[in-house]
């Protein structure tokens, strides 16, 4: 499973927050045909790891992947636009 900080889950929420009134759905974590990550709204499919903050399921990642993402945490940094979600790699 992909480790989100803290920090990313409160980003995440309020990514989720601004798109979205619709309790139902999350954000996902998906790949793209060009082999990169994505978020889009959607809704939890049987096999998905959630990951929650506050009481709201944040971010759906279908199993498969995150089996593939192992080691990987899902962080914030900061940036003259704003914050940005990066992905870390552990060595």
């Amino acid at each position: 499973m992909i480790k989100v900080t803290e920090r990313a889950r409160e980003e995440l929420k309020k990514i989720l927050s601004d798109n979205t009134d619709n309790p139902e759905e999350s954000l996902r974590l998906a790949a793209t045909a060009q082999g990169q990550l994505g978020l889009a709204i959607d809704v939890e499919l049987p096999g998905d790891q959630v990951v929650e903050h506050e009481g709201s399921k944040v971010l759906l990642v279908q199993e498969e992947l995150a089996v593939m993402l192992l080691g990987i945490t899902l962080d914030v940094e900061d940036a003259p636009e704003g914050p940005r979600l990066i992905i870390i790699s552990e060595p």
